[in-house]
C-alpha cells in the first residue's frame, strides 16, 4: 500500500521505482503515443483525469494523483484503492503526480496536443523540477529539460532546437550552428531550428534548457539519459 498523503512531505514520492514509469495526463494521447511510452515503461502513474485513459486502455496505474477534479465516477471506482487527492491549487496536475514520482526516468503522455496554457504549463514543471528527469512526448516531437550533459547520435540534418526557460548558456558539438559562447533567454537569444551536423554533445550550465526532438528521436534519447546518471539538483525554492 502506498502511504497517505497526507503523511508525506510536499516533494516525497508517492511512487518510487528502479524503472523508467510512464505517466498518463488528461490530453487524449496522440495516435501511438502510449503504446510505445508502455513499450519502454510499462508501469503507469495517472494525473487526475488521465486514469480515464490508463481505464479505457486496460491499464491499472500504480498511482491516481491530482486534485481529482477531472478524473470520472467510473475511474474513481476502479482505482480507489490508489487515489491520492492533492488538494491545492497553486500547481496543476502534472505538477503534482511528477513531484511525488521517483524514477529513473519518466515518460509523459497526454499532456501536450490540446490546449497551448496547459502545454506551455506543462514546460514551465519541467524547468520547476529539475531532479525529476522527464521526457514529454507529443505527436511530432518530444521535449525535455537537457541534463547537465547529453550525447545524443541522432541522424544527419535531423531538427534540435533549444528553447531557453531563463537565461543559459549551452556548449555544443555536432550542431550545423555551435551554441558555444551564446547567452540564452526567452526574450533575446533562442536556439530552434538547429541542425544535427554530427554527433550531438550538449552541455547547458543550468537547468533551464528546454530540448525538442522529433518524436523519432525518443529511443536514442531514452537510452542517453539513462545510461548518464548525472542530473540536476533539486531547486533551490
Amino acid at each position: 500500500m502506498f502511504p497517505k498523503l497526507g503523511l508525506i512531505n510536499v516533494n516525497s514520492p508517492i511512487v518510487s521505482s528502479s524503472c523508467p514509469i510512464t505517466l498518463i495526463g488528461g490530453v487524449n494521447p496522440a495516435p501511438g503515443t502510449l503504446s510505445e511510452a508502455l513499450s519502454i515503461a510499462p508501469n503507469v502513474v495517472a494525473a487526475d483525469g488521465g486514469a480515464d485513459h490508463a481505464l479505457a486502455a486496460g491499464l491499472t496505474p500504480e498511482a491516481v494523483v491530482g486534485d481529482m477534479d477531472s478524473i470520472s465516477e467510473a475511474a474513481r471506482a476502479a482505482f480507489k484503492g490508489v487515489l491520492h487527492p492533492i488538494a491545492e491549487q497553486n500547481s496543476t496536475d502534472f505538477d503534482k503526480a511528477l513531484r511525488h514520482t521517483d524514477a529513473p526516468l519518466v515518460l509523459g503522455v497526454g499532456f501536450s496536443g490540446a490546449r497551448l496554457d496547459h502545454e506551455l504549463g506543462a514546460m514551465t514543471v519541467l524547468v520547476r523540477h529539475p531532479e525529476r528527469r522527464c521526457i514529454l512526448i507529443g505527436e511530432e516531437t518530444i521535449v525535455l529539460l537537457c541534463p547537465p550533459q547529453i550525447t545524443l547520435d541522432l541522424p544527419m540534418g535531423s531538427a534540435v532546437s533549444l528553447f531557453p526557460m531563463a537565461e543559459v548558456g549551452c556548449e555544443s558539438d555536432g550542431l550545423r550552428w555551435p551554441t558555444g559562447g551564446l547567452r540564452f533567454s526567452p526574450d533575446a537569444q533562442i536556439g530552434t531550428l538547429n541542425k544535427v551536423d554530427g554527433v550531438v554533445a550538449l552541455r547547458p550550465d543550468a537547468a533551464k534548457m528546454l530540448l525538442i526532438l522529433p518524436r523519432a528521436a525518443l529511443g536514442v534519447t531514452v537510452q542517453a539519459l539513462l545510461k548518464n546518471g548525472e542530473k540536476w539538483p533539486v531547486r533551490a525554492e
